[in-house]
């Protein structure tokens, strides 16, 4: 090196500048390597118990749908023979003209009558300076309303034998006996059976429905209470502009819930009608026939095809009903 000459010295590299930061979703996330055996590990069993005793049957259903098979000798496969004479049997088709009739009536009774009870009880109060609260002793009476879901199909379907017993000693009869009414057939009358099979069930379903619907009122923000009361809105303007939009998703699962109990009604009809669906099929549902065709027929080939058309109505209407009744969800 020369007198003179410059040294030039590395600084290294600049200061390292961060990079801006994301805007919009957080960052991912990474899995540890041990997350995956773990989180496997710990479903393998509920899921195969589930492909077992739950799927695998279905399977098997659909299999001896399609065959003759009535539980002794090896099946012969006929093809889609059952599903043929399905609909060539009164009494299937007459279950089946039950169940569109309690899937209107059902769901539309059980969710108006609980939606009245919850606001009541969760809104309907006396007024006050934040807005209407809910009933003294609302907690009570939800209890008491939710009692009958308590009790098994078979008993409620015993305890309304004697209710609607065909004489003055039966609790409705007796108390129209005394104004002068004639004893009613309430279960020997093919024109109001039904009607009143489905009545219990709304009896037993209305109490679990105030409670899930009172759960979801509860949820709402008293704020907008508050604010529809000052701005005059009385008791009907608030429950078909605040309570029930913000109620829709509750109501959602609600519907979806009975749509299934009417595509099922074994027990309640098993227990309550004349003569196991009677009288003259006017209260057999289809679960019934089922249960008709593989224990009393031993046509278990046809049981298993009225058990696959119910699968697929059952899920067909779910599928539509959450399909129909979406709305934007509302975040509050």
């Amino acid at each position: 090196m020369r007198q003179g000459d410059t040294i030039k010295i590395d600084k290294g590299p600049g200061p390292v500048q961060k990079a801006p930061a994301r805007k919009g979703r957080p960052p991912r996330r990474r899995r540890g390597r041990g997350e995956y055996p773990f989180v496997i590990g710990f479903l393998a069993a509920p899921v195969l118990l589930y492909a077992v005793f739950v799927i695998g049957p279905y399977i098997q259903a659909f299999q001896i749908a399609l065959t003759d098979w009535r539980g002794l000798k090896a099946p012969n496969y006929i093809g889609l023979e059952n599903f043929k004479g399905l609909f060539e049997n009164d009494a299937f088709k007459s279950a089946l003209w039950h169940h569109l009739w309690i899937l209107i009536v059902l769901p539309l009774a059980t969710v108006a009558i609980a939606l009245f009870f919850a606001f009541l009880l969760n809104v309907g109060g006396k007024a006050k300076s934040g807005g209407p609260g809910g009933v003294r002793g609302s907690a009570f009476y939800k209890v008491v309303f939710f009692l009958p879901q308590v009790l098994a199909v078979a008993i409620v379907g015993v305890l309304f034998q004697s209710v609607y017993r065909p004489t003055s000693s039966g609790m409705i009869n007796g108390l129209l006996d005394r104004v002068g009414v004639a004893p009613v057939q309430w279960l020997n009358d093919p024109d109001i059976a039904l009607w009143s099979i489905i009545a219990v069930v709304v009896w037993q379903s209305v109490g679990f429905y105030v409670v899930l619907f009172s759960a979801g009122m509860a949820s709402i923000p008293r704020e907008l209470f508050e604010a529809a009361a000052l701005d005059g809105a009385g008791r009907f303007t608030v429950f078909f502009r605040v309570t029930l939009p913000l109620l829709w998703d509750t109501l959602q699962v609600g519907w979806v819930y009975l749509g299934i109990i009417a595509f099922d009604m074994f027990a309640i009809v098993q227990v309550l009608s004349v003569d196991r669906g009677g009288p003259d099929n006017s209260t057999t549902v289809v679960a019934l026939e089922i249960y008709r065709n593989a224990f009393t027929y031993s046509e278990y080939g046809f049981a298993s095809a009225m058990g696959v058309v119910l699968f697929f109505m059952t899920i067909t209407f779910a599928a539509l009903t959450l399909r129909v009744t979406r709305r934007e969800r509302i975040e509050f």
